[in-house]
């Protein structure tokens, strides 16, 4: 590389006898130009005969800055500084969980409710339809009876019949007669006799058994009424019409229950399940949990204050689990790291190294100082006593020439 360097010429000047106030002349500095070829950068990592060294530091495993993203009086705070805390334990809760939680008890009673009544559709299945095939048995007789009816009206009654009838009648009436003279002994006795009880059963028997030998006789003597016939002719309609709808409900609880019944009662446990998780997430604002196992780092809240959406209350930290993140690793130096890749760490606040392997590289590189830079993680295979957090540390990376 081609290096002109100019010297201007100093001047000293000397003056014997002058007075000691004059000052004295300033030196000139040498200027320096280089060739425009001449690098201006050094790369951030070294490179020393087939090894790559970066910067790097000791950070936990996890670490979240947890915030509320409702505001709100802070009403208690179960953690301090130091504290190590489980997943899912409560830290910091705020004001106002009592009404909210009044609110998710009467959603989730909703929901038992919707959930029972569309349980209920198909638990029943078996007696709607056992009561559909008694529906069905009903009206076939009320058919079979207006049919008889309307036959009987439209069907000369035949001699021998209506001499039937007629014997009936007086066989009846003479069997009336015997039972009330039967009865008239008792007829003045105490309504509590049970000899006059007996005697007027009997004979109410005997009076409905001849009323209907003479209503038999009676119609098979007349000629039909127009009037009888339209009214057994409406009957008959009617059984038929009722007899059809209960075989179409039958086919339709065969195949399971009603659909709009279905639709109904889904509709109403969706909407129910909605109002439950909107409850439950508004009352779920007003607490933080640990979403892992760690320390809290910080804590910048106390009890009886007021927070705001977004303000951070406290820092978690995984410190049972230690890596090591570099923040120098160049880009010309990259290509020849891998996951996997054994690697040396030199940790200077203890003065040891420790073996570890590459566990990540970051997808996204970052700037430092005018270079580009990758980020890549280190897990240590065993972590020295007394590693803490922001220890400063050297990692090697063995390069295959």
């Amino acid at each position: 590389m081609k290096v002109q360097v100019i010297l201007l010429s100093l001047l000293l000047a000397v003056l014997s006898g002058c007075s000691a106030l004059t000052p004295p002349t300033p030196t000139p500095l040498p200027t320096v130009v280089l060739d425009e070829s001449s690098p201006t950068t050094q790369p951030a990592t070294q490179k020393i005969s087939g090894e790559v060294v970066a910067s790097g530091a000791v950070v936990p495993a996890q670490e979240a800055h947890l915030v509320f993203t409702l505001g709100g009086k802070v009403a208690a705070v179960n953690i301090a500084v130091g504290d190590t805390v489980e997943v899912g334990q409560i830290l910091v809760q705020l004001e106002g969980q009592e009404n909210l939680a009044a609110a998710v008890s009467a959603t989730e009673f909703e929901v038992e409710q919707a959930q029972q009544a569309l349980d209920a559709l198909y638990k029943d299945m078996d007696v709607q339809q056992a009561q559909a095939l008694k529906s069905i048995a009903d009206y076939q007789d009320a058919v079979r009876d207006a049919e008889r009816v309307i036959n009987n009206m439209n069907t000369a009654a035949l001699q021998v019949d209506v001499d039937t009838a007629y014997a009936n009648m007086l066989l009846a009436k003479d069997h009336l007669d015997k039972a009330r003279e039967d009865y008239e002994p008792f007829e003045n006795k105490p309504e509590s006799n049970l000899e006059r009880a007996a005697m007027l059963s009997k004979l109410a028997q005997a009076q409905r058994e001849y009323d209907a030998t003479v209503r038999t006789y009676n119609s098979l003597g007349k000629s039909t009424n127009p009037i009888d016939l339209n009214q057994a002719d409406a009957d008959l309609a009617l059984a038929q019409a009722q007899l059809a709808k209960a075989q179409r409900d039958y086919e339709t609880l065969s195949i399971g229950p009603d659909p709009d019944q279905v639709r109904l009662a889904e509709a109403r446990l969706k909407n129910a399940q909605t109002q439950l998780q909107s409850a439950q997430a508004v009352l779920d604002q007003l607490t933080l949990a640990a979403p892992f196992s760690g320390v809290i780092a910080q804590l910048n809240i106390n009890s009886g204050e007021w927070v705001t959406p977004g303000q951070p209350i406290l820092l978690l930290a995984d410190l049972q689990n230690l890596r090591v993140e570099t923040n120098d690793l160049s880009e010309r130096d990259i290509p020849n790291i891998e996951i996997g890749q054994i690697v040396t760490v030199f940790i200077k606040a203890l003065d040891v190294e420790v073996a570890g392997q590459v566990s990540n590289i970051a997808p996204l590189a970052e700037t430092l100082g005018g270079d580009v830079v990758y980020t890549t993680t280190i897990h240590l295979d065993t972590p020295p006593p007394g590693l803490r957090p922001g220890m400063s540390v050297d990692v090697h990376y063995v390069i295959n020439e």
